[in-house]
């Protein structure tokens, strides 16, 4: 049955896509923001899409993830993009803006467009008399965090990042690395393995102790749970603490040696084609540099191509492999859509893309058509289905990375620079050939 109206519920990135993409398919929408009438931590300004943190949208080195979504997103006629473009800042390989001028013309654009109307207020639960996209970032409102608790479940919503490195296989010396599960319980491949003898872990203990960490946020308080400490956290509380702990060897006995080593880092599959590895239990507040000086010491590790980097800091989202669909609908909700960082991404583009994908689709639903859901050869597709994926029992928030790609067919050499070539031909030809069989709908 046909619905009457659209909302969207923030207008930071994703919210303001979100609504560009319905109102340019001749659809009325409503636009919620409650700036400035109430305010948050790290918000200054009551300008939509306003740039909280760095004012880089990530590379455009050709055949970087960031630069391959970039590419998709112009198929796919994405708004944000094209004024971040327009008033790029000088930045190297890095798409930098102005972030005043881009908070400025994209509020200017909608509240101009006459199928938009902004409602400058606080929402303390969803709307019941529509579609709805939820857009409210890691800031969202206290009150309506509350409300959704009974829509989303018990332990479904999370408030701080614990985000552990990621690591491509190809970089990896395989000759230093064994693959075992703690008492070869689950898949054997399941779980890389990096071996330390006692002064290999006392120079890691060393190095996490001594690294520079990233300071928090005047809004961000510095509380974490049990589950979720920084590595650096866990050390500091004694020389042990770690072999005891995340580094137990119990059950993992070197093959080489017949042995168990002193302590064990573990690399934990991120997809089923085993294209990278997390470092299971390293959430870090450690400085990115930091993190690649110390992490390369280990063992296999020396060449270490990193995907992602660490962090740990305040934040929302949900677990959306047990909540969201690829089309970014709630599986018992589907007429409300989730966009931005609240379904578990990371970064302004992915937040950008995703607002794109929930308006398309909230307009699809809207006019009783098909919903879009791309194919994971495409990197936004790889996104989403790797962020929606069912099976995944250890959700971390993501970003694009060209781990997440599938693997190409009949290519098995280790040139980097021509795989991800290959990987972005692939991505840009399926994308253009999947527009056309699906009938996107272009503005």
């Amino acid at each position: 049955m046909r619905q009457n109206l659209i909302h969207v519920i923030g207008a930071g990135l994703a919210g303001s896509e979100a609504t560009y993409q319905i109102a340019m398919r001749g659809i009325p929408v409503i636009l919620h923001e409650m700036r400035p009438h109430k305010m948050t931590e790290a918000h200054t300004t009551s300008q939509f899409a306003e740039l909280v943190c760095s004012n880089s949208f990530g590379s455009v080195s050709e055949n970087s993830a960031s630069r391959i979504l970039k590419d998709e997103l112009k198929q796919l006629g994405a708004f944000v993009l094209s004024v971040a473009e327009s008033i790029a800042v000088p930045a190297g390989a890095s798409l930098a803006v102005d972030r005043i001028k881009l908070s400025q013309i994209i509020t200017e654009t909608l509240e101009k467009h006459p199928l938009v109307t902004i409602q400058r207020e606080e929402i303390s639960q969803l709307p019941k008399d529509g579609i709805t996209i939820l857009a409210t970032g890691p800031l969202t409102s206290k009150s309506l965090i509350s409300s959704l608790q009974p829509i989303f479940g018990d332990n479904s919503l999370y408030f701080y990042d614990a985000i552990s490195p990621i690591i491509s296989t190809d970089s990896l010396d395989m000759e230093k690395l064994y693959y075992a599960n703690r008492y070869d319980k689950g898949e054997t491949k399941d779980f890389l393995n990096v071996p330390l003898t006692e002064d290999q872990y006392n120079t890691l203990v060393d190095d996490l102790l001594s690294g520079e960490v990233v300071l928090p946020h005047n809004f961000e308080e510095e509380k974490y749970f049990e589950s979720c400490m920084p590595i650096e956290a866990i050390a500091a509380r004694g020389r042990k603490t770690l072999a005891f702990g995340p580094m137990k060897p119990v059950g993992l006995n070197d093959p080489q040696t017949g042995k168990r080593p002193f302590a064990v880092v573990q690399l934990r599959t991120e997809n089923r084609y085993k294209t990278s590895y997390n470092l299971v239990g390293f959430q870090t507040k450690l400085k990115y540099k930091e993190q690649e000086r110390i992490f390369r010491k280990l063992p296999g590790l020396e060449r270490a191509e990193f995907l992602r980097l660490g962090s740990m800091h305040r934040n929302t989202y949900i677990d959306s492999p047990r909540l969201l669909n690829p089309s970014l609908q709630l599986k018992t909700q589907p007429e409300v859509f989730v966009a931005g960082q609240l379904t578990g991404t990371e970064g302004y583009l992915e937040s950008t893309a995703t607002g794109l994908l929930a308006g398309v689709n909230a307009s699809q639903l809207y006019l009783d058509r098909a919903e879009m859901i791309l194919p994971d050869t495409t990197i936004l597709g790889a996104l989403l289905q790797t962020i929606t994926d069912p099976n995944r029992t250890n959700f971390q928030p993501m970003n694009v990375n060209m781990g997440l790609f599938p693997p190409l067919e009949n290519f098995s050499g280790k040139d980097k620079k021509l795989k991800n070539s290959l990987l972005s031909v692939r991505s840009n030809e399926i994308l253009s050939s999947w527009k056309t069989t699906k009938n996107w709908p272009s503005i």
